[in-house]
């Protein structure tokens, strides 16, 4: 069996609200205060018997309106759904745990547990009464602290929650759940056998390669083990009377003062004897730490991380102990539950890997289903999409649950997508499913810019928690499966698009590709050539869409980035940094515009080395002619054409991106202007 559901009313930040789970493990991400934490606070209010079932407040979802706070008392339901596994054996101890709860008893069966936090129907006329006039949502709610909140009751009911019938302990207890919080102290839980954990766990584990031994049968190993507490026992009393032969005189000396105080009377004398047990030698082990080369040092001094590793160690073995009915006989747990609160606390990159690595080994068969929260982008990575479950929230207190594993179709198509994301998600690009705002570009140069572009367009776009991810092409549509709030199971981001227009041209009848061009060549030769601009379509269908938005250049004007930045800030010298060729020609193009001189006054005067591309620039801008081409627009272009062909990509926008933030900082800055479809994109992406 395993746990298919959990579906939350009424608790924290969870108004009504279900979350499917997988069999095994469950990564459950989303941004800061997205509910991960109060989604397994839910979970241990149904499974963890260790632990208060009675809530407080502001446990209560308060986006409740005042009128209906006024007709109803609030109350919280938690309903976990359980469902038979893959493969199950049906005659084994999971269908006996479940059967009292079961719903539905065709294969495969589903049962149900539900914890429901209430205030008794008898206290429900003075509630009413007591809030009939209230007017005040605020006070209302500390009426229902002041007030009731002590009268509150809470159930956990089996089975069709309608008929209220209550789950009897004992099968609850076959739930065992261990939960490891994100604020630990694992050197205070396992560094000596003093600690309830490493004391069970030594227990379990004294003499295993008798328990473990399959070639005996029971009673021999009972006889094997008895055998070795009596020897034990033996060694012991040895020891005790060590002692007690080396402290003879002592204490004779110390039983002095017993007489003479009066401690000693009726004949009767204090004495030292003992006995020393297996149980209280545990006391005495500290866990160590021994190194290839020999050195043993005390856990107190490894690293928090390894603690925490070792921890985890000590955790499923404990797990292993809990389930074995052998050992525990009846009060052996059924079906343990590992939740792991930010695993990666404390552990770096290869570490986090390695523990998700071994979370989804047959190692941890003991830990049946495994919740982890994480903000790691390393566990994402470690992970397949199917096992990420992400939570986000909205300013209305809205809480959306997006299953990236399956926003894919079953065709060949959404299989390459899902492909195609799932290889792509590595520990630096899986940023996009943390943040709350994402803006996807095309190249490594929008990615280095655009956050300093951002600042001069008035946003910072890391306090919007907006995250610029570089998806190497126009490969949008595999990715905006994942946030297309039109369809079921997606993550709901605002998604902002950038793409540039690239425009491109073939001859007419030939069996070629087509070949970039400059916007100045567009329509100029249309018997000859067709011609193609990448940025209309999707900016045209997306124009709309409830949370995504392409944006792009001009569709007569711009080509790519680089081109844009040169035709908003013709000549400036922020743009013309050390990486840039040409650098001479293009500080001499500047002063030409700036004295209002034409294409042709440029031509004139040499400034352009020679070269077929120089000739093709400037023919076809003499050849351009009617609509925005006057001579000023072409002057720009001039200069953003020959800008273009003289930058690199990503080396060129650190350094531009350097400038930027520096002239930022400068005591009389210069002026720069952000290209205007980039400031729509970044001022959409930061609301």
């Amino acid at each position: 069996m395993y746990i298919n559901s959990i579906r939350i009313e009424g608790f924290r930040n969870f108004k009504d609200n279900q979350v499917d789970f997988n069999e095994r493990v469950n990564v459950i991400i989303g941004h800061n205060n997205a509910g991960k934490t109060n989604l397994l606070k839910a979970l241990s209010l149904v499974l963890d018997n260790k632990s208060s079932r009675k809530l407080e407040i502001d446990d209560f979802n308060k986006n409740i309106p005042l009128a209906d706070l006024r007709v109803q008392p609030p109350k919280v339901t938690v309903t976990l759904s359980i469902m038979e596994s893959s493969g199950e054996d049906l005659t084994g101890d999971d269908l006996v745990t479940v059967s009292p709860w079961l719903t539905k008893l065709d294969s495969p069966y589903q049962a149900k547990l539900t914890y429901v936090f209430f205030l008794p129907e008898a206290e429900h006329y003075t509630y009413l009464t007591a809030l009939a006039g209230e007017t005040d949502l605020k006070h209302a709610w500390l009426k229902i602290k002041h007030d009731f909140l002590r009268k509150y009751v809470y159930k956990i009911y089996g089975g069709n929650p309608a008929l209220q019938s209550l789950a009897d302990s004992e099968n609850l207890q076959k739930f065992d759940y261990q939960f490891l919080h994100a604020i630990r102290d694992v050197e205070r839980d396992m560094l000596t056998g003093r600690s309830s954990l490493l004391r069970e766990v030594i227990d379990f584990f004294m003499d295993f390669q008798i328990k473990n031994d399959t070639t005996k049968d029971k009673a021999t190993k009972h006889s094997e083990i008895l055998l070795h507490k009596q020897t034990f026992s033996a060694d012991a009393l040895a020891l005790i009377t060590q002692l007690q032969n080396r402290m003879k005189e002592g204490r004779d000396h110390i039983m002095k003062y017993a007489d003479e105080t009066g401690a000693a009377f009726d004949g009767a004398k204090p004495g030292f004897d003992g006995q020393i047990s297996e149980i209280e030698m545990y006391s005495a082990l500290k866990l160590i730490i021994t190194h290839t080369t020999g050195i043993e040092i005390p856990a107190t001094h490894n690293g928090l991380g390894y603690n925490n590793l070792i921890y985890m160690s000590l955790l499923l073995a404990k797990m292993q102990v809990d389930t074995n009915g052998e050992y525990l006989g009846s009060n052996a747990k059924v079906f343990p539950v590992l939740v792991i609160e930010e695993p990666e606390a404390h552990l770096h990159p290869s570490l986090q890997y390695k523990l998700l690595k071994f979370l989804h080994s047959h190692e941890t068969q003991n830990a049946r289903q495994i919740f982890i929260t994480s903000h790691s982008t390393n566990i994402t990575a470690a992970v397949s999409l199917d096992q990420i479950i992400c939570l986000s929230g909205n300013n209305s207190g809205t809480v959306n649950i997006g299953y990236p594993g399956k926003v894919f179709s079953n065709d060949a198509a959404g299989k390459n997508s899902k492909a195609y994301v799932q290889r792509f998600l590595d520990a630096t690009r899986s940023d996009m499913l943390f943040a709350k705002n994402i803006i996807m570009v095309e190249g490594i140069a929008e990615q280095l810019i655009i956050p300093t572009l951002g600042r001069y367009a008035g946003k910072n776009i890391e306090d919007t928690h907006t995250v610029v991810i570089n998806i190497g092409g126009r490969y949008f549509d595999h990715f905006l499966k994942l946030f297309d709030s039109n369809t079921p199971h997606t993550i709901h981001k605002r998604v902002a698009c950038i793409t540039d227009q690239d425009p491109t041209r073939k001859r007419i009848g030939a069996d070629n590709k087509h070949k970039k061009c400059y916007p100045f060549e567009l329509h100029q030769d249309s018997a000859t050539y067709e011609y193609l601009t990448a940025g209309n379509a999707q900016v045209t269908q997306y124009a709309s869409h409830p949370n995504i938005r392409f944006f792009s250049q001009d569709p007569n004007l711009g080509k790519t980035l680089e081109y844009e930045l040169m035709l908003k800030n013709p000549g400036s010298e922020l743009l013309i940094t050390d990486s840039v060729s040409n650098q001479a020609e293009l500080k001499e193009l500047k002063k030409h515009y700036e004295k209002g001189d034409t294409v042709n006054a440029v031509i004139a005067a040499n400034t352009m080395h020679k070269s077929d591309e120089n000739t093709r620039i400037t023919d076809s801008l003499l050849a351009c002619n009617g609509g925005s081409w006057d001579d000023t627009t072409k002057m720009k272009a001039l200069l953003a054409a020959r800008y273009l062909n003289s930058v690199s990509k990503g080396g060129n926008a650190l350094e531009i991106a350097a400038k930027l933030e520096e002239n930022l900082t400068a005591t009389t800055p210069e002026p720069f202007a952000v290209p205007s479809y980039l400031n729509d994109a970044i001022s959409w992406a930061c609301q």
